[in-house]
C-alpha cells in the first residue's frame, strides 16, 4: 500500500486502515502547496490507543520516503468517505433522498456517488444493497483539521 503512493509520503492518523492517496491540499502557510506536485499523502486511521498509534508513527518514520507524519488525535477534523455504486435499478428516488448525485445511467444499470461521514456511508451502502449492486468502489476515510 504505501509503496503505491510514490516517493513522498504524508500519512495522517485520524481513528482502522491504510487507504489511498488523498489529493495534494494547501498548507497553511500562504502560497505554499502541501504536499508538493511530486509527493502523495493519504489518511491512516487507528482505532486503538495512544500507546498504538505512537507505534504507527514511530514505524511509519522510519520509512526513507516518508517526509511527514501528522497526528491528528485530539483534534477536530472533517471526516468523509466517497462511494460510487453501480446499481441495477432505475429507482432511485431513496438513494437522491440520502444525496446520491446520479453520474451515469445505462441499460444495465446506473452509477451514483455519495460523499458523507462513516455513519452516513454505511447506512449508505445497506441502502444500495437493496437497489442490487452490480459494482461499488469506496475510497476510505479522508481527514483534515478543522482549524489550522
Amino acid at each position: 500500500m504505501l509503496g503505491g503512493t510514490g516517493k513522498c509520503l504524508r500519512p495522517r492518523r485520524a481513528s482502522g486502515r491504510p487507504h489511498r492517496p488523498a489529493p495534494p491540499g494547501t498548507s497553511p502557510q500562504a502560497g505554499k502547496s502541501w504536499p508538493p506536485p511530486e509527493c502523495g499523502s493519504f489518511p491512516l486511521e487507528v482505532d486503538h490507543g495512544h500507546a498504538e498509534a505512537d507505534q504507527v508513527r514511530k514505524q511509519l518514520e522510519r520509512l526513507v520516503d516518508v517526509v511527514e507524519v501528522e497526528d491528528l488525535t485530539g483534534d477536530e477534523v472533517h471526516n468523509r468517505e466517497l462511494v460510487v455504486a453501480k446499481v441495477k435499478t432505475l429507482e432511485l428516488a431513496r438513494l437522491i433522498q440520502r444525496g446520491a448525485k446520479v453520474i451515469s445511467t445505462d441499460t444495465d444499470g446506473t452509477t451514483v456517488e455519495f460523499s458523507g461521514d462513516r455513519d452516513e456511508i454505511f447506512d449508505f451502502v445497506e441502502e444500495l444493497a437493496r437497489h442490487g449492486i452490480v459494482d461499488v468502489v469506496r475510497s476510505g476515510p479522508l481527514v483534515m483539521r478543522r482549524t489550522v
